[in-house]
């Protein structure tokens, strides 16, 4: 069984790169909608996959950080970059430039790195992340499955190489949920327990 998660963010970037002059060359924005797909052949004590209330902190904090804030590619120019970060208070660095294919891979492994660290509270069995689907316009969507987030064929995406300003950590129930991502530590949703 498959289930999903509509979550929504609005986003500043420049694609650099790309076809299209007006992406690549001006900053411009977009109304993303982000939906995150669960798959599991059981149900918990519930009856359900996956409860859709374990996914209001941790997950929605981790999409909801590309919102409102600009999202810069490390490759970009240095002062380009410089310049963004002083004058936004949120602001995402990412190793990869922000088109909705990259979101989608970049989601795909944040998402899928905090479910699995997250500890299961009422059953839930081989519960996994099946894909992540990026909708940057109403028109066009980028969608990534398991085996796109981890391709080396389209780089691999290093989480460590993932920065949050302060102003996006400074949002977050736990400012330090990156820093114990990283490390590794447990997910205990404060909301179950």
């Amino acid at each position: 069984m498959i289930i999903r998660k509509l979550f929504r963010f609005e986003n500043a970037h420049i694609v650099r790169g790309c076809s299209t002059q007006r992406c690549r060359a001006s900053l411009h924005g977009h109304s993303y909608k982000v939906e995150v797909l669960f798959e599991s052949q059981y149900l918990d004590n519930g009856q359900m996959v996956y409860d859709f209330g374990l996914m209001k902190r941790g997950m929605k904090e981790l999409v909801d950080a590309f919102d409102h804030s600009i999202a810069l590619w490390d490759g970009d120019d240095e002062k380009y970059i410089s310049e963004m970060k002083t004058h936004s208070n949120r602001w995402v660095q990412l190793p990869v430039s922000p088109s909705a294919e990259q979101f989608s891979r970049i989601i795909f492994v944040m998402m899928d790195k905090l479910l699995r660290l997250t500890q299961s509270i009422n059953g839930e069995r081989e519960v996994k992340l099946h894909s992540i689907i990026v909708h940057e316009t109403d028109t066009g969507y980028a969608q990534a499955f398991r085996e796109d987030a981890y391709s080396q064929k389209m780089g691999l995406i290093e989480l460590e190489k993932i920065l949050f300003s302060e102003g996006v950590r400074e949002g977050w129930g736990d400012p330090k949920l990156w820093d114990k991502m990283m490390a590794g530590e447990v997910f205990v949703n404060p909301d179950t327990v």
